[in-house]
C-alpha cells in the first residue's frame, strides 16, 4: 500500500500536450513528461519535425502523436487540440511553450515585429489555453503550465516587446488560476533564464555576451532544457496539487541577485 505521506511526482496515465515541441525546451518537456509516465501530444509547425520525437517517446513505452500547430494561425490551434483530445480521450496537462522575440532596440521596433510577437506570445497562447481549458473544465481537472521567461520580471535591453508579452503571460497565469480553480484546474508559469537552445546558441557563443549573462546568474551557469523540463514535470504532478497562480523562476538566481 502506497504511503500517503509520500509526494507523487509521476504522470502515469496522464495525457500531456506540449506546444513548440520540435526542439529545445519543448522537446525536453515532452521527453521528460513521457519519462514520468505520460502519453504525449507534440505540437509542431511541421509534422515531419515531430516524427523523430514521437519515435523517441514511443521507445520509452508511452503513446505519442504529432499535431500541426502554428500559433499565428488559430485554425491550426483549435484543430490540433481537437485531434489531441480525440486521439487520447482527454488532455490532462497543457504546456504552452511557443514564444518568439525579434530582438531590436525599442526605437527601432517595427509594427510587423510588434504584431507578430504579440500575436504568437499572447493571442496564440491565450486561445491555445482556451481550447484546452474548455476540455479541462468539462472533465473537472487539468494542469496548465506556461513557459514564460525571466524577461517577464527583469529588463533585457533590446527585448522590450518580448519582455512585455512575458509579463502579460505571468498575469494571465494568475487570472486563469483564480477563474478556473473551481473547475479543478491549476495554472502556473515557469520563467527560465538563458537556456542552451538552437535559438540562443549563436548569441551565447559570443564570449562577451556569455560573460555578461553569467555575471547576472549567481549559480554561475547557463541553463539546459532539462532544467526547465524538471520544473514542468513537478508542476504537472500530483505533488504540486495545491500550487496555482505562481511563477516559478528557473534562472539560477538572476531575479533575486
Amino acid at each position: 500500500m502506497a504511503n500517503e505521506a509520500t509526494p507523487k511526482f509521476g504522470l502515469e496515465d496522464k495525457v500531456v500536450l506540449v506546444t513548440g515541441a520540435a526542439r529545445g525546451i519543448g522537446r525536453a518537456c515532452a521527453l521528460a513528461c513521457a519519462g514520468a509516465g505520460a502519453d504525449v501530444v507534440v505540437g509542431v509547425r511541421k509534422l515531419v519535425d515531430g516524427e523523430a520525437l514521437v519515435a523517441e517517446i514511443e521507445a520509452l513505452g508511452r503513446r505519442a502523436r504529432a499535431v500541426h500547430m502554428d500559433l499565428s494561425d488559430l485554425g491550426t490551434v483549435r484543430t490540433a487540440v481537437e485531434q489531441a483530445n480525440d486521439a487520447f480521450g482527454r488532455i490532462d496537462v497543457l504546456v504552452n511553450n511557443v514564444g518568439v522575440g525579434p530582438e531590436n532596440l525599442a526605437e527601432n521596433v517595427t509594427e510587423d515585429d510588434f504584431d507578430y510577437t504579440v500575436a504568437v506570445n499572447l493571442k496564440g497562447t491565450f486561445f491555445t489555453t482556451q481550447a484546452a481549458g474548455r476540455r479541462m473544465i468539462a472533465q473537472k481537472s487539468g494542469r496548465i503550465i506556461n513557459i514564460s521567461s525571466q524577461a517577464g520580471t527583469v529588463t533585457l535591453k533590446g527585448e522590450a516587446i518580448y519582455c512585455m508579452t512575458k509579463a502579460a503571460i505571468n498575469h494571465l497565469t494568475r487570472c486563469l488560476a483564480v477563474e478556473w480553480a473551481p473547475h479543478g484546474i491549476t495554472v502556473n508559469s515557469v520563467a527560465p533564464t538563458f537556456i542552451w537552445t538552437d535559438g540562443t546558441r549563436p548569441s551565447l557563443a559570443d564570449p562577451k555576451f556569455h560573460a555578461d549573462v553569467l555575471a547576472h546568474i549567481p549559480l554561475g551557469r547557463i541553463g539546459d532544457p532539462i532544467d526547465v523540463a524538471g520544473a514542468v514535470v513537478f508542476l504537472a504532478s500530483p505533488a504540486a496539487a495545491l500550487i496555482t497562480g505562481t511563477n516559478l523562476p528557473v534562472d539560477g538566481g538572476w531575479s533575486v541577485a
